[in-house]
């Protein structure tokens, strides 16, 4: 970056801080539009409706700013687990992982996930997309359709690829830059086993039965480029666009079935804030739940047994909970290797079973060891590497439920992770993969030993998956799109029975998307903005 270039950057940010000072010290009681959560879906819809100066709109977030190195330095990610940048959500013993209480991190701050996380981007499986698009029964979801998105929003930093990449979006996106010896040892370890690999995870690879590649990582000059920064940074200095940080909603104000605003808490302070068009719930698949279900709308049972009065009974809120579960097999390196990057380069999706269309297990190679709080105990290596083998379509499904009707009362998450007995014969064949490949000739170079799970069989190895499953922290599903019973929103992620209110964010997927939830929550928050451009001739 040239010093000219960094001087107008700096000159941009005092200016975009002083108009936001201004615009948060002086609120208005009601907006066009209220947009709940600065993650990766609410980012992006907050900036495509901000992008009309005409449209007042007021972004919401829970958390604090993003301008800290833990957040702008990828390698750092680790350390915001925990942190005040963490919601902490944590899931209740479970039977089926020999009673561990596992913690699922979400983002709770300015970019949400996507400031967080490993920076990965990976589109999903042409298969998640048409499933989408069956359930919803609109295109507008479908694979073909949601690739034109991808293409209009990338701003892809590799190898030209017209077909799949684009070039003028808001999104960076690019290849880890000079990946680890051992990142390329994974390609060739797959290319040992017959897998594929490809030039990038986000083409071809990702319309078959899957391959192997270095990631697509949201990382410029460096630095973590994530979706808050990408979308809304840019028009911070706009007088339409309100960016409220430290503030909590508590739930959606409801005239009839009718979303009228939001009750929030900031500074200790309860007020309301309304909304002349529309709300827009893009809280994570936590926190959108929990809201809708303080609003009085979910399962009427359960709104009756924490004493809620039901304004819309819909059974489906806070059921179908999803995610990634990932267990870790570890190796010593023969001699150190630093991590470089997020310390995550290289990623392999394959299938359990000939007969499948699509990938079911996601490995996400990680340059350091990565045990549980149980396999730590085996003793993990001072210096090593990770294989997160992980179940890309789990059968299991979590639910969620209130503790009270206190809005700030925590959660009571049913995760269930492994409940399915589908899901522990998938579990065993995706460790004894991983353990082919971690041990194969590619590897041979860089490892001493295999230090965990080694070669364990039957109930042993089924003890080891029960002890080694932690999240890939991609909760989802809880207020899912489609069209039964079960179903919270449409379509157009409309939440049934209710006017003026949108979710836009990982809840609404019918089931989670093979690979890291961030560039799919993108595709929602663009899909949300379309849709509420269209219905209000925004």
């Amino acid at each position: 970056m040239t010093s000219a270039t960094q001087q107008d950057d700096r000159d941009f940010q005092r200016k975009a801080s002083a108009n936001q000072a201004d615009l948060t010290a002086n609120m208005k009681s009601t907006y066009d539009v209220i947009v709940c959560g600065a993650g990766a879906s609410g980012s992006v819809v907050a900036r495509r409706l901000a992008e009309n100066p005409d449209v007042q709109v007021l972004l919401i977030e829970a958390g604090g700013s993003d301008d800290v190195e833990a957040v702008l330095n990828p390698a750092l990610w680790p350390t915001n687990l925990g942190s005040e940048r963490d919601w902490g959500f944590q899931a209740q013993p479970n039977p089926h992982l020999n009673g561990r209480a596992l913690p699922m991190s979400m983002g709770k701050v300015l970019g949400g996930g996507s400031s967080v996380n490993v920076t990965v981007w990976a589109r999903g499986h042409r298969n998640d997309w048409d499933f989408f698009a069956a359930e919803a029964d609109d295109r507008g979801w479908s694979y073909d359709n949601v690739l034109n998105i991808y293409r209009r929003i990338e701003n892809w930093q590799g190898t030209p690829d017209p077909i799949y990449r684009g070039t003028s979006g808001p999104v960076w996106v690019q290849p880890s830059a000079d990946p680890s010896p051992v990142a390329h040892a994974l390609l060739d370890a797959a290319r040992e086993f017959g897998i594929p690999t490809f030039d990038n995870p986000n083409g071809q690879m990702m319309e078959g039965p899957g391959g192997a590649a270095i990631t697509d990582v949201l990382v410029r000059d460096g630095r973590r480029q994530s979706l808050f920064r990408a979308y809304v940074a840019p028009l911070m200095d706009r007088p339409n666009l309100t960016v409220l940080t430290n503030t909590l909603v508590r739930r959606v104000i409801l005239q009839g079935k009718r979303a009228t605003g939001v009750e929030l808490v900031r500074n200790g302070e309860i007020r309301t804030v309304n909304a002349r068009t529309e709300v827009v719930l893009s809280l994570g698949a936590m926190q959108t739940p929990k809201v809708l279900l303080h609003s009085g709308i979910g399962d009427e049972t359960e709104l009756a047994r924490v004493g809620i009065p039901v304004v819309e009974h819909l059974p489906g809120v806070g059921h179908n909970l999803q995610d990634h579960v990932s267990f870790g097999c570890t190796w010593e390196y023969k001699e150190p290797i630093a991590p470089r990057n997020s310390g995550s380069e290289a990623t392999l999706y394959w299938k359990s079973r000939p007969e499948l269309q699509a990938p079911d297990f996601l490995f996400c190679q990680v340059e350091f060891p990565v045990p549980s709080e149980r396999t730590a105990a085996l003793g993990v290596p001072e210096h090593g590497w990770t294989m997160f083998a992980g179940l890309a379509q789990p059968m299991s499904r979590g639910r969620l439920r209130l503790r009270s009707n206190d809005p700030l009362a925590p959660l009571q998450i049913d995760a269930n992770m492994l409940s399915d007995p589908d899901d522990m014969v998938a579990a065993v064949r995706c460790v004894e993969l991983c353990r082919e490949l971690g041990n194969s000739d590619a590897f041979r170079p860089f490892v001493a030993r295999e230090a965990m799970p080694g070669n364990l069989k039957g109930e042993a190895l089924k003890d080891y998956v029960r002890d080694a499953a932690v999240t890939y922290w991609h909760q989802t599903c809880t207020a899912k799109m489609g069209r039964d019973a079960m179903s919270v929103v449409d379509g157009t992620l409309k939440v049934y029975g209710i006017e003026g209110l949108r979710i836009a964010d990982g809840s609404i997927m019918p089931r989670v998307t093979t690979g890291n939830t961030q560039a799919p929550c993108a595709v929602i928050g663009e899909r949300a903005a379309e849709m509420i451009r269209a219905t209000h001739q925004l």
